[in-house]
């Protein structure tokens, strides 16, 4: 047991988790893109001037990773987490550019203890990502599975 995690209890309604900061260069949106996502518009500075992205632009499938490590490092593997069932939505909302420096929040919205796990507890999150200008360029809601405390010190 790891008493210093955070547990299902502690994600109270509108506790906060600021993600960030995180700069992204040209480099990273390039290596992501030759393996992930090889559009032109993520591969090369030119190539994303001519698209209505307005440079070097990373693919929305890589802010959407840039964003899980921010999580990860905010809160995540701070918690006794126990994964998620899924995402209820993801937008991208604005082109991550290179140079873009992206920082935001994870939002406690709801907690409630699953009824079919008893040892666990739904914690539902709002999440933001905004650039240096302060523009959205991501947002987000998801559940996840976050174990009880009680639980833990009954021994279940």
């Amino acid at each position: 047991m790891q008493p210093d995690r955070l547990h299902y209890e502690d994600f109270t309604q509108g506790r906060q988790f600021e993600l960030g900061p995180r700069t992204v260069t040209a480099e990273e949106i390039i290596d992501f893109a030759s393996e992930f996502d090889p559009q032109p518009m993520h591969l090369s500075e030119e190539a994303g001037k001519q698209s209505i992205l307005g440079g070097l632009s990373a693919s929305g499938w890589h802010t959407s990773s840039l964003f899980m490590r921010m999580m990860i490092d905010a809160y995540v593997l701070k918690a006794a987490s126990e994964g998620a069932p899924g995402i209820e939505f993801m937008q991208w909302r604005k082109p991550v550019l290179a140079g873009d420096t992206l920082s935001g929040r994870s939002v406690v919205e709801e907690a409630r203890p699953m009824r079919s796990r008893p040892h666990l507890g739904i914690v539902t999150f709002g999440h933001e990502l905004r650039n240096q200008r302060g523009e959205l360029v991501l947002s987000a809601r998801n559940a996840v599975m976050v174990r009880r405390r009680e639980s833990v010190e009954a021994g279940a």
